[in-house]
């Protein structure tokens, strides 16, 4: 054997990693090693996939009878995928019914200082998949927020590698930020399963940080934060704290300091930063914010967060895939009939987006996306909905006819939105 074809024999061949997502009934009591079994089963009879497919119907009564859906999640790339050539990472997971609970403060104040959800929560289901970004936001995210879970699993140095387990998303109001943090924390929740046995989200809500029973210098933040370090302290749950608008705190420090707030103000804010700084020291909690107003931010603050991600207004082309996985859903549900057939963007640029029978309408959708830039994320969501509730002729409408109705309903919140920056 030459030198070359030594270090050949050499060389580990990594097989690169796909993700499967096992939903079981919430009334199940079956073993997860049983579960596993039977998906691996049907995913050796179904090795070639189209990415991001998802069973929700099995020819195995047992999946029939104990699984919701099974999900090949979150690839990139090509829409076929060879599962045999991959390492398959299973996820099996349970959702969690509870509505939230409240981290009430005070006995005999009804005073809500934050809400608090047990994971994967089923009211948080199918929030990520909503979403459509640029290409790479969610991954990188997902990305960033496991490697300080592993490196603190790895009792890595954080004197000599810094890193504080805290997420800033900003950007214009109404791109799903929030969402987008709930929807990270249950992905997480749902990947990390293995690793531990339960996770909770905590909502702090700013607003009440301000209200009339905070004039306590901050005393009662810190019960608050003492609610959230119980939490902290099973070293078998992942917890995720998000506090939404940061900017109301932070601004709140910065308008005591000009003498604008009264002192109390100031004390409540350094009671948070101060908490938020003991917190993060331990491996098991990430602390996700959100601010609409950057610019506002606190500079200490954003100091702290290791990772500071633009959420801006949807592309065309996101506002494109928006628009097509709704009239999906609506044909789905008899509300646009017949089905027909709409391509991806990817199919139509095969065709050099030429129009001919199979092309025109979803190259309509195409040029209505276009004509929604600028519309934000929430705005688009809503569109369907208005198409059909103010240009609805009928409960059941064509897709030609349902895409004039959206046509309408955008040209509506156009000028709607005129409106209103002509009247403030």
């Amino acid at each position: 054997m030459d030198i070359s074809d030594h270090h050949m024999s050499d060389v580990t061949i990594v097989r690169p990693e796909v993700h499967i997502e096992v939903n079981v009934k919430s009334q199940s009591t079956v073993k997860r090693s049983e579960v596993r079994t039977h998906v691996l089963s049907l995913l050796d009879r179904h090795s070639t996939v189209l990415a991001s497919y998802r069973w929700t119907e099995f020819d195995d009564e047992f999946l029939t009878r104990n699984v919701e859906s099974v999900a090949v999640a979150d690839l990139t790339g090509p829409k076929l995928v060879d599962l045999k050539a991959h390492n398959l990472c299973l996820h099996i997971f349970s959702l969690n019914d509870d509505s939230p609970s409240t981290l009430a403060l005070e006995e005999e104040e009804e005073l809500s200082a934050a809400n608090h959800w047990l994971l994967p929560a089923a009211e948080f289901h199918g929030i990520w998949e909503s979403l459509i970004y640029e290409e790479g936001i969610k991954t990188q995210l997902l990305d960033y927020v496991s490697t300080m879970i592993f490196f603190s699993d790895r009792n890595v140095d954080s004197n000599l590698i810094a890193w504080n387990r805290v997420v800033l998303l900003h950007g214009p109001p109404g791109t799903g930020k929030t969402s987008l943090c709930k929807g990270l924390a249950q992905k997480l929740s749902i990947r990390l399963s293995d690793r531990y046995a339960h996770s909770q989200f905590v909502e702090i809500n700013s607003h009440s940080l301000f209200s009339k029973w905070f004039s306590e210098s901050g005393k009662l933040v810190t019960k608050m934060f003492q609610k959230i370090q119980e939490l902290i302290d099973d070293k078998d749950a992942l917890v995720f704290v998000l506090i939404d608008e940061v900017e109301s705190l932070t601004a709140a420090r910065s308008a005591a300091q000009a003498g604008t707030e009264p002192s109390d103000a100031i004390r409540v804010v350094n009671s948070v930063l101060t908490q938020l700084d003991q917190i993060k020291r331990h491996p098991n909690v990430v602390i996700l914010t959100t601010s609409n107003v950057t610019e506002k931010i606190d500079l200490a603050f954003v100091d702290r967060a290791d990772i500071k991600q633009y959420i801006g207004p949807p592309s065309a082309s996101a506002i494109f895939h928006i628009y097509l996985s709704c009239l999906e859903e609506l044909m789905k549900r008899h509300i646009i009939y017949p089905r027909q057939q709409l391509l991806s963007l990817e199919e139509l640029g095969t065709m050099n987006f030429m129009e001919s029978d199979v092309t025109r309408l979803s190259l309509t959708l195409r040029s209505l996306a276009q004509r929604s830039m600028g519309l934000s994320g929430r705005a688009l969501r809503k569109i369907p909905f208005l198409a059909h509730a103010l240009y609805g002729k009928s409960s059941t409408m064509t897709v030609e006819v349902f895409l004039k109705a959206m046509e309408r309903a955008v040209d509506k919140q156009r000028q709607e939105q005129a409106s209103l920056v002509n009247c403030v």
